[in-house]
């Protein structure tokens, strides 16, 4: 071996030369705390509103909309808690309000979501009803994995619905939700949504933008880590989590990093044609699919008979763990994943394929996540490695 395969593109994706070339600059540059007033301060701020613009260019919403934040992660965060949190984007009191008549109860305000979100969504869930601030409804996941719109729609007619979450596209099989569906469904209640985009963003056409809150992550769209944003509707108020500071209008205190800022600048503008490039990847997904289904007989694609992005597999080896088919393919240079790169480390199978009803899938499938530098000769040797682990 004498170069290794990078096929984990859904956990992180390498900088793109621009977006290095963007904060080595301001490394150099715009150092300052964009807070500062003087001119140091002034410049590095200039860096900061210059992601932000670029961020609202690419989802299609102003500038104003776009709070900055560390990732996916918090955005999702902030997203969720706001929704049901005195003085967020929906005003609350009696027995709405925490303290009332208790999560449980049948007047107590609903989320609607599912267990293929990521962790992000799913703990904020199940922490929101500890907590005695919503109810969780569970909407029910089709074998191909997609949320149950008919389970969605009943869901929306059993009780007062304040926000519906669902992602655009899932982490682990690159199965593309039913958005524009789900929208109607929701919007058709009164209910608010939050998309989870950030598998989304600069990959797919559909970033969800009727939606009332989106959530994006730079380093999934070749930009730095600890920068994202939260991207809400026009006029949405959004409640802090933290509290501290009055950056990003007091939504979200804190320092922002203005060179990472220019690297999510540059990010979001080669993001606005990604679609183009991520699309031409498929070509080379179906290759590593169809071979990797030659080598085994007994494997199969999760969530094969849903749309799926065009850059992602999901593949069950029956009577094998997927963790240590991960382990050997490193030895062998090839670097995949048995699940999102959030719960790396668990002993729990996926939850996403367990939702999807294949529990025997959820121990034994590794998810191959190609990208746009990906070539004929990454999946020539990924497949030679594979077949060398099978031989073992």
């Amino acid at each position: 071996m004498t170069e290794r395969v990078y096929l984990d593109w859904n956990a992180t994706t390498p900088p793109a030369p621009e977006v290095a070339a963007a904060m080595q600059t301001a490394l150099r540059e715009t150092w300052a705390n964009p807070s500062s007033i003087h001119g140091f301060g002034r410049a590095a701020r200039a860096r900061v509103e210059a992601a932000r613009e670029s961020i609202a260019r690419l989802a299609g919403a102003d500038a104003r909309d776009v709070v900055l934040t560390s990732g996916g992660t918090e955005a999702n965060n902030l997203a969720l808690r706001s929704a049901f949190s005195d003085g967020g984007n929906v005003e609350r009191g009696g027995a709405d309000a925490p303290g009332g008549r208790g999560a449980d109860a049948p007047g107590s305000p609903v989320l609607v979501t599912s267990r293929l979100e990521h962790p992000s969504v799913t703990r904020v869930a199940e922490a929101l009803e500890r907590e005695g601030m919503a109810r969780v409804r569970w909407v029910a996941v089709r074998p191909e994995g997609t949320i149950d719109l008919g389970d969605l729609a009943r869901a929306l007619m059993e009780g007062p619905v304040r926000l519906v979450a669902v992602q655009a596209v899932n982490a682990e099989t690159g199965v593309v939700q039913p958005i524009a569906d789900v929208l109607a469904a929701a919007k058709a209640h009164g209910a608010l949504i939050h998309v989870d985009a950030v598998q989304a963003f600069g990959r797919t056409e559909e970033v969800a933008r009727g939606a009332d809150t989106r959530s994006l992550a730079g380093h999934k769209m070749r930009g730095p880590k600890s920068m994202g944003a939260l991207i809400g509707r026009p006029g949405l108020r959004i409640a802090p989590v933290l509290v501290g500071g009055s950056q990003e209008r007091g939504v979200r205190p804190g320092t922002i990093d203005p060179v990472a800022a220019a690297g999510l600048h540059a990010a979001a503008e080669r993001a606005v044609n990604g679609p183009a490039r991520w699309n031409a990847v498929a070509l080379l997904r179906d290759a590593l699919e169809h071979g990797l289904l030659r080598l085994y007989a007994k494997a199969r694609v999760n969530g094969r008979n849903a749309m799926r992005a065009p850059h992602v597999t999901n593949i069950a080896f029956p009577g094998w763990a997927g963790p240590e088919l991960v382990a050997g393919l490193d030895l062998e240079g090839i670097a995949v994943s048995s699940g999102t790169a959030c719960s790396a480390g668990t002993a729990e199978p996926s939850p996403v394929l367990v939702a999807m009803g294949d529990r025997e899938a959820a121990a034994c499938s590794v998810r191959f996540s190609l990208g746009e530098d990906t070539t004929r000769e990454d999946i020539d040797a990924t497949l030679a490695a594979v077949t060398r682990v099978f031989s073992r």
